[in-house]
């Protein structure tokens, strides 16, 4: 599909796209540069829940591992005070 910028710089997106992509008028879109690449990408809404659990890990908690390590970080500690001590 070929498009022709308007002198202003405008581009219109074909009612099929419009329709197919749930693109609506006065509906915010980016355009990413993806190294010569140009996109054009809904904004969300609301940018923090959309992103919400993006970077989840089922399989392990990093909050879990991160814990478990500073209190084996803190009883390593406590037997190096202990050994000191003598």
């Amino acid at each position: 599909m070929t498009l022709t910028i308007s002198p202003k710089g405008w581009v219109v997106i074909p009612a099929e796209l419009r329709k197919k992509y749930h693109l609506h008028p006065g509906q915010v879109v980016q355009v990413v540069d993806y190294g010569g690449v140009l996109a054009l990408v809904p904004a969300a809404a609301d940018p923090i829940c959309h992103a919400a659990g993006l970077l989840h890990t089922p399989e392990d908690s990093l909050t879990e591992a991160l814990l478990a390590e500073r209190a084996a970080e803190k009883a390593r500690e406590d037997k190096l005070d202990l050994s000191d001590a003598r």
